[in-house]
């Protein structure tokens, strides 16, 4: 089977038909999915989706929500981390394409989500976007005090990957890789792996043929392809290898179908 390591099934676009959703992707042979949550809110519909659907989710803020930290959602993220359904801090990160919240703001609350993730022993999704010298910086020196780092729908330069591959984190690849624009070939079959995961980044980032529609889950499939295009070996190999890094990364309940 095949495990979508990062999908935000909580997405309002998901609701007219989500139950279809998440049946195409079962029917797709994808196992298992990762509902990830970009605020303390998301959190809360992360986790219901999760165990609506017998998933997993995580429990974070996005970098373009950093504004909205507070000791009230700091606490509600730790809290969802008692849940067995959670399975990672995250998504954090730094953004600076966007800058919706500031910089400086940015910087702090993903510091403080790692240091959340170290201190549970959980471990932490990455969103990365223009960003390369601080993200390289921080995730140096922080990064290695959590058990599980994930780069997710990795596009940064090559001073994120070296301080990537530097703690061991996971590299995921979304439907990005199957873009004629895509450049970064070489990350891909550079990425160790064991290292190795792949996602859809739903409903963003459709992979050809489906580019400019709405993502699902059910995608996945043509990421996997293409990542077995582009290291040379069977997709059922890049099937069996990424959601045994996934049961690692993330613990195994991801790989029940």
């Amino acid at each position: 089977m095949l495990v979508d390591t990062h999908c935000h099934l909580g997405d309002s676009r998901f609701d007219p038909d989500l139950n279809d959703v998440v049946s195409r992707a079962r029917a797709a042979g994808v196992g298992h999915l990762v509902v990830i949550a970009d605020s303390a809110d998301a959190t809360d519909r992360a986790i219901t989706l999760a165990r609506r659907f017998d998933l997993s989710a995580t429990s974070g803020v996005h970098p373009h929500e950093a504004s909205s930290w507070s000791a009230d959602v700091e606490a509600r993220i730790v809290a969802a981390l008692e849940d067995p359904l959670v399975v990672a801090v995250g998504e954090t990160g730094l953004d600076y394409h966007y800058d919706h919240s500031p910089r400086d703001v940015q910087r702090r609350v993903f510091e403080a989500q790692l240091a959340i993730a170290a201190e549970h022993g959980i471990p932490v999704v990455v969103h990365a976007r223009e960003a390369d010298d601080d993200m390289a910086a921080i995730i140096t020196e922080m990064g290695q005090h959590v058990p599980a780092l994930v780069l997710h729908s990795f596009s940064s330069g090559p001073a994120v990957f070296e301080a990537g591959m530097s703690i061991g984190a996971y590299f995921g690849f979304s439907g990005m890789v199957t873009f004629k624009n895509w450049k970064q070939t070489d990350q891909v079959a550079a990425c160790p792996a064991e290292r190795l995961l792949i996602e859809t980044d739903a409903p963003y980032l459709a992979p050809v043929p489906h580019r400019g529609k709405r993502n699902e889950p059910a995608y996945v499939t043509h990421v996997a392809e293409r990542v077995a295009e582009l290291r040379g070996i069977l997709r059922e190999e890049v099937g069996a290898l990424t959601t045994t890094n996934a049961e690692r990364c993330f613990g195994a309940r991801v790989a029940q179908p």
